[in-house]
């Protein structure tokens, strides 16, 4: 067994999901577990180097996590023939620059979504990326989810029969920060002028989610709104929240299933989980969070009389039956960054490519002209 090094250059680390997610509980425990798995028994060794505009935030991180390299340089880090992929997390706006320097630097490219903020910048990137023959991904984590990935189980198993409805909650509330209680989320999200925006951010995850378990996407209506028009940044300053900050949206996808989808940074959470998906079929349904996922067969199904003039007496909640956990599920995101990885190294299948990214900036757009206009829009097919 050989132990194989990887450069990676990541950027945007110092932020909530690339220091959390990708840096801490992907890259950092794969280092801790000795590495990546090969088909042939080699080993996968990432050797990170954190790339940030402050140098000094960037050189704590690496010593807080036992990383030997850091830098504020990123056209050196890029330069270095020695590191041969390149990871973005930072923000929206600079993602399709950053993504064109490194591949014209002849980079595999791992990156957050979205590819970028508007689709004909995605476009470009993906037709860059093919034309220099770099690997490239995007994150898709919430296929990853133990919730998810019991959805689909349960899926391939025939347990739905014919599939015809998916039903999704998104969100929790976003303080406002004027009050005593700090925004969890940072400001730039609320803002348009630097690629804010709850359609962009969350119509890409619907996207691969939809596409990928219940039927690819053929027609949307969306309904964005800026339920708080006003908000307090970082250095304490009230700013405009431009941005929409709820979508209620509606998919048509193929097969017939109706898929609904309300995500928003504006809803108090009464529910099982921060975003919750049921799925009914002819057979059975389910319902499932980010972790844990209920079933109802149809031999189980409640037969509920509907009388106003009385309590209820169904305890609707207790008629549902866990899935089990039969197995162990790791952290999505460092799930996909070992998918990656061992596609860069031995070529392994891969099946969420910069096209797939692309897709979702195609329906955040979508959403955003059906706002807009008021009306329903077809999803073209995409191609690269």
């Amino acid at each position: 067994m050989a132990i194989r090094r990887l450069g990676i250059v990541m950027y945007g680390v110092t932020g909530r999901m690339g220091l959390n997610q990708h840096l801490a509980r992907s890259i950092v425990a794969i280092r801790e577990q000795g590495g990546v798995a090969l088909p042939n028994g080699d080993r996968v060794m990432p050797d990170p180097i954190l790339v940030g505009r402050n140098a000094e935030k960037v050189a704590a991180l690496a010593r807080q996590y036992g990383i030997e390299r850091s830098t504020a340089d990123l056209d050196a880090a890029l330069k270095n023939p020695d590191d041969t992929v390149f990871f973005d997390a930072a923000t929206t706006q600079m993602r399709a620059d950053l993504l064109t320097r490194a591949i014209e630097a002849g980079k595999h490219i791992y990156c957050e979504k979205p590819v970028a903020d508007d689709l004909n910048k995605a476009i470009a990137v993906a037709k860059l990326a093919k034309a220099r023959k770099v690997k490239n991904g995007v994150v898709q984590d919430k296929l990853f989810l133990p919730g998810l990935r019991k959805i689909r189980m349960l899926r391939d198993g025939g347990f739905f029969g014919r599939m015809f409805a998916v039903r999704g909650e998104f969100g929790y509330w976003v303080f406002e920060g004027d009050w005593g209680q700090p925004a969890q989320r940072p400001s730039w999200n609320y803002k348009k002028a630097e690629g804010g925006g709850i359609i962009l951010d969350m119509l890409c995850h619907w996207r691969y989610v939809f596409d990928n378990l219940f039927g690819k996407v053929q027609a949307v209506s969306c309904l964005g709104a800026t339920h708080i028009p006003k908000r307090v940044d970082e250095s304490g300053k009230t700013y405009d929240a431009d941005a929409d900050d709820a979508a209620y949206a509606t998919f048509q996808l193929e097969n017939g299933v109706i898929a609904h989808m309300n995500s928003s940074w504006c809803v108090r959470v009464r529910r099982d989980d921060l975003v919750t998906f049921q799925v009914d079929g002819t057979h059975g349904s389910a319902v499932a969070g980010l972790t844990k996922c209920w079933t109802q067969d149809r031999v189980n199904t409640p037969r509920p009389v509907w009388n106003p003039d009385i309590p209820q007496t169904m305890n609707f909640q207790s008629q549902w039956e866990e899935v089990p956990e039969n197995i162990v599920y790791e952290n999505g995101f460092k799930l996909q960054w070992e998918d990656f990885i061992r596609h860069v190294a031995a070529d392994t299948p891969w099946h969420h490519g910069f096209i797939e990214g692309v897709k979702g900036v195609q329906l955040a757009e979508l959403g955003m002209q059906s706002w807009a206009e008021r009306r329903w829009l077809d999803v073209p097919d995409l191609k690269i």
